[in-house]
């Protein structure tokens, strides 16, 4: 199991090595990059802030940990960055492996909504014309 939190590069091959297992036959990925736009937001995305609170790490580990136990999963690789990062930069990378393709999709779809509702993790939108928009405060 993989869970971390940071501001190094993500890779999904790094992602992949760490839920390699002999009895997979399906690893189900996600990578969840900073796009150019925000339909909610007036305005041209450059980048994106991230900030944790110091807890996040903990938070993040005990979730792979959730779903890295659950009947059929093989392995489970999640990492989240903070800081700064630009438009087409990996904020997100999940890995799920199990024997079969089903269930690996559906705890990777699940794993990374968890994330995205439990994870103590803050983002800032930098927009090309100098403002900043906090999102989901």
């Amino acid at each position: 199991m993989r869970a971390a939190l940071g501001e190094g590069v993500l890779g999904v091959h790094e992602h992949l090595d760490a839920v390699a297992h002999p009895r997979a036959g399906a690893v189900a990925t996600f990578v969840g990059q900073v796009r150019d736009h925000d339909p909610g937001v007036l305005g041209v995305v450059v980048g994106l802030e991230y900030s944790a609170h110091p807890d996040a790490g903990v938070v993040l580990a005990r979730i792979a940990e959730r779903y890295g136990s659950r009947d059929g999963v093989l392995g489970v690789a999640i990492s989240h960055r903070v800081g700064r990062l630009a438009v087409g930069e990996a904020a997100l990378v999940a890995a799920v492996a199990t024997a079969h393709r089903s269930l690996a999709f559906e705890v990777c779809a699940e794993l990374v909504e968890t994330v995205k509702a439990e994870l103590p993790v803050w983002k800032r939108e930098l927009l090309a014309d100098g403002r900043a928009v906090w999102v989901g405060l």
